[in-house]
């Protein structure tokens, strides 16, 4: 495999966006199951300890940083860096109490129960 990297008008440019710090915006995915939504948030290269998860009724906030290598000089650096913060507003309440978090291989899991209070009750009707 070879890189080639044009030496005009891009790398001038390039060395400019580098010496900038670049806020890394964290993508994520949710779907929603019948008791719970369900977060998937690539983090790759971090560890339980490098996130922040809060949960507070119906809004998730998910924080961390990435460690940047000062030392290093890079001709084209897309890896992330810097500290980053995600806040989502779901539809239905959640129950913070029962949340729970996992990472494997760069994903961040959330699995995140509706709160009882938001699930439909059967009503039971009697007849006279």
């Amino acid at each position: 495999m070879s890189l080639y990297i044009q030496p005009f008008p891009f790398q001038r440019v390039s060395r400019r966006l580098a010496e900038q710090p670049r806020a890394h915006a964290l993508r994520i995915n949710v779907r929603e199951e019948d008791d719970a939504y369900i977060l998937y948030a690539l983090v790759p290269g971090l560890k339980a300890d490098d996130l922040n998860i809060q949960v507070l009724e119906n809004v998730v906030s998910i924080e961390g940083q990435y460690q940047a290598d000062e030392d290093a000089e890079f001709v084209l650096s897309e890896i992330p860096q810097g500290s980053f913060r995600r806040t989502l507003r779901l539809p239905i309440e959640i129950d913070s109490e029962k949340v729970q978090a996992k990472i494997a291989d760069g994903v961040l899991t959330l699995t995140l129960p509706k709160a009882e209070s938001t699930k439909p009750k059967k009503i039971a009707v009697s007849v006279n």
